[in-house]
């Protein structure tokens, strides 16, 4: 089977060539911006949207206008790969899987990508790129596969080149069985065997400093010197705050895909669980401070890239990943299978209404995860439809609730 994957290095380039990636990550920023601004405008018109081709064609016109012939300077194919990805914006967009493209700000994901061209010297420590030569950079570890894109990315005042390759490898068989997860707060992730990992909170860790260097930020003139020394101090403590919690999902989903051979999560929708409550000038929200507290604590866990990392790894080791409604998982009991919101009093702790049965609410809910997993990873076996509450039975006051 073919294995894509991504090897992420910081590039160490001297003043020139620096200055030039400056440039080619500006100009593609410039050419996405601009190409979205004529879609935007053909739309108002009237006009049918321009495919890939036709906004190629675009590119060529602006080339040669006096201008932007600036835009010579940056390699044709990085600035084609920023027009597919603004086409790629507009079909997830139009599949409803993302918002409406945005324009691009400065300093904010400046980026290019190269298809093809560059060359790769690791003995030398070293990578070829197009218009900008040989950039030497810190090998930390062997790449594998033979690469088909780089991509050149800016952040904190440094770079780094993404490489993504191909490779053959041997069809894995999975390990271990299968297992639920029920995600949380209190904590992060509790697996139907009743192991469970605490949580990291990179942000709130770093709460308090990243406040006061914002604070400090706000007080200098805007594009100072002062200004940028405090600016790179904010993205250094948020630079750390990802690389924390991307380390910290990277070694939870590793464990927990070397040991299970199905992992069965709740289809959560982070986006709607962490809206604000703050309201309109219309009618006011309640409770908007809790909410607001309770909202940094559920995007602090990293709850989307957690799945998405479990995901990959389970199926480069032939595992499967079964994502299912959460409606009603910490209501059930998994012992009579009676569904009543007076089954969790406490946010820990469970305790039917109708058998007795007492056990910590996250292990509860991560049961009854992996049941509803097992009867949806069956129906889609046999090409059947789950119905949405097959099992269980509901109480008065679960219809209500």
């Amino acid at each position: 089977m073919k294995r894509l994957q991504a090897f992420k290095f910081e590039l160490m380039p001297d003043g020139g060539q620096e200055r030039q990636m400056r440039r080619f990550a500006g100009s593609c920023r410039f050419v996405f911006n601009k190409a979205l601004a004529l879609q935007k405008k053909r739309y108002e018109q009237g006009e049918k949207k321009l495919g890939y081709a036709g906004v190629c064609k675009q590119l060529v016109e602006w080339k040669d206008h006096p201008e932007t012939n600036w835009l010579s300077e940056t390699p044709s194919q990085a600035l084609q790969q920023t027009l597919k990805d603004l086409e790629r914006s507009y079909a997830n967009f139009f599949a409803k899987r993302a918002e409406f493209p945005r324009f691009k700000k400065k300093w904010k994901s400046d980026s290019f990508r190269y298809p093809q061209g560059m060359k790769i010297d690791e003995t030398n420590n070293r990578i070829f790129l197009p218009k900008l030569g040989w950039i030497r950079y810190r090998n930390s570890r062997d790449i594998l596969g033979k690469a088909k894109n780089i991509t050149i990315s800016q952040s904190c005042g440094k770079w780094y080149a993404s490489i993504q390759t191909e490779r053959e490898v041997e069809q894995s068989f999975p390990q271990g069985d299968a297992v639920g997860i029920d995600l949380g707060i209190t904590r992060f992730a509790t697996l139907s065997d009743g192991t469970f990992f605490k949580p990291l909170n990179s942000f709130r860790q770093h709460e308090s400093r990243l406040r006061k260097a914002q604070q400090v930020m706000s007080h200098k003139v805007k594009f100072s010197n002062n200004w940028k020394r405090a600016r790179a101090r904010v993205q250094r403590i948020h630079s750390h705050i990802g690389n924390a919690r991307r380390d910290y999902l990277h070694k939870t989903t590793s464990s927990i895909s070397k040991n299970h051979a199905m992992v069965c999560v709740e289809d959560l929708q982070v986006r709607n669980m962490s809206k604000s409550s703050a309201g309109d000038s219309e009618q006011a929200g309640k409770n908007v401070r809790a909410k607001s507290g309770l909202n940094k604590s559920i995007l602090d866990q990293g709850w989307f890239e957690f799945r998405r990392q479990l995901d990959y790894k389970l199926a480069w080791k032939g595992g499967y990943l079964v994502a299912v409604p959460p409606h009603y998982t910490s209501q059930t009991c998994p012992c009579c299978a009676h569904v009543c919101k007076d089954n969790r009093q406490t946010q820990a702790q469970f305790l039917c209404v109708e058998c007795g049965f007492k056990e910590n609410a996250d292990v509860v809910g991560a049961i009854n995860v992996l049941r509803a997993g097992y009867a949806r990873f069956a129906c889609e076996v046999n090409g059947a439809v789950r119905p949405s509450a097959a099992g269980t039975h509901r109480g008065e006051s679960a219809l209500t609730g």
